[in-house]
């Protein structure tokens, strides 16, 4: 249950209106989602907050699937359901199979048992994995 009460469009300031017109616009959806909807009591945090996934989320160097996935990773790593959730939603929709959910899980289960055994035993980095 959130914490704070979601602001619908309709209930919105402009400021937060606008930013709603523009995640509508470049998401192609109707849809404004919760996480959105909490942020809106902040319009500056709000909109500060999509230009900046605006930004990373863009297509570049990786393409929008791995921008994805990497998001579900992190969020496992993070614990965070509701990011878990949307990202993986998103992931799907933009080609996620089954399949690649299934690996993409066990390597963040990897990552997370040989991190935990590393940081336990306080293993040194060696020389040849440091940049110079």
């Amino acid at each position: 249950m959130s914490t704070v009460n979601l602001i619908e469009y309709e209930d919105a300031s402009p400021a937060v209106r606008a930013v709603y017109d523009d995640i509508r616009a470049t998401r192609k959806t109707d849809n404004i989602n919760n996480f959105w909807k909490a942020l809106a009591h902040s319009p500056a945090q709000l909109e500060r907050t999509w230009q900046q996934i605006k930004a990373v989320m863009a297509p570049g160097a990786l393409d929008p699937l791995t921008k994805e996935l990497l998001y579900i990773a992190v969020s496992v790593a993070n614990g965070c359901e509701y990011c878990i959730h949307s990202h993986t939603a998103a992931a799907r929709s933009k080609g996620m199979t089954d399949e690649q959910y299934a690996e993409l899980l066990a390597v963040v289960g990897m990552a997370h048992q040989t991190n935990g055994l590393v940081t336990a035993l306080q293993v040194e980095v060696d020389d040849m994995f440091k940049v110079r």
